[in-house]
């Protein structure tokens, strides 16, 4: 199975690296990076980047996509090479997934048109003006394409997957070796659970403030 993990400048990276720790670990996987060209692709911090070793153009049909987000998946929403690319990769992938704001990508690209979705909580409103039903579940699954909410939720994501792909003892075994034991020190891992000032001041600060 060949994994192709999207790269784009400004993504967030424990959205391609929790995918990259549990899908990675898949028999026989063969994990990509992928982008628009190769060389060092710069997360969201600038001071770390992801080595993307194949264009789009050299990974056509990967058995399975994964989309990371980050803040600069808003500069990607109309970039005609890669929505190309997810709906070409989209009709032969057996899997198509997305992790915190990459599901926005999807959508831009038209995949997720009458389908539940999920993405960061504070984006999961854009969803619906590309035609998804966003839904604030952890993991989504509709069909083949599988979304996963903010950031740490794509280590969730992965594990579903490969449930489904390997089946529950393998994946069982590969969050035992991960030692994927969420005990966080706070409990404010939510808007629903984090105090309500913490909330708004997030809502105040971020880019997807609806008009």
């Amino acid at each position: 199975m060949q994994i192709a993990i999207v790269l784009f400048d400004r993504f967030t990276a424990l959205d391609a690296v929790g995918p990259y720790e549990t899908l990675g670990r898949l028999p026989d996987a063969d994990t990509v990076f992928v982008a628009e060209r190769v060389g060092p692709v710069r997360a969201d911090t600038g001071n770390l980047a992801l080595v993307a070793d194949r264009t789009l153009a050299e990974v056509p049909r990967p058995d399975l996509v994964v989309v990371p987000g980050g803040p600069g998946q808003t500069a990607q929403m109309d970039n005609d090479v890669l929505l190309r690319w997810l709906r070409a990769a989209d009709a032969t992938s057996t899997w198509t997934t997305s992790v915190c704001t990459g599901s926005l990508l999807l959508a831009a690209a038209g995949l997720l048109r009458g389908r539940r979705a999920t993405s960061h909580w504070l984006a999961l409103d854009s969803l619906a003006r590309f035609g998804a039903e966003p839904t604030s579940e952890r993991v989504v699954t509709d069909g083949k394409y599988v979304t996963a909410a903010g950031v740490s939720s794509g280590i969730d994501m992965g594990l579903t997957l490969l449930g489904r792909i390997a089946g529950d003892e393998h994946a069982c075994s590969v969050q035992l070796l991960t030692e994927y034991d969420p005990q966080p020190p706070y409990d404010a891992g939510s808007p629903e659970k984090a105090p309500a000032h913490l909330v708004e001041r997030a809502r105040a600060a971020s880019r997807f403030i609806l008009s």
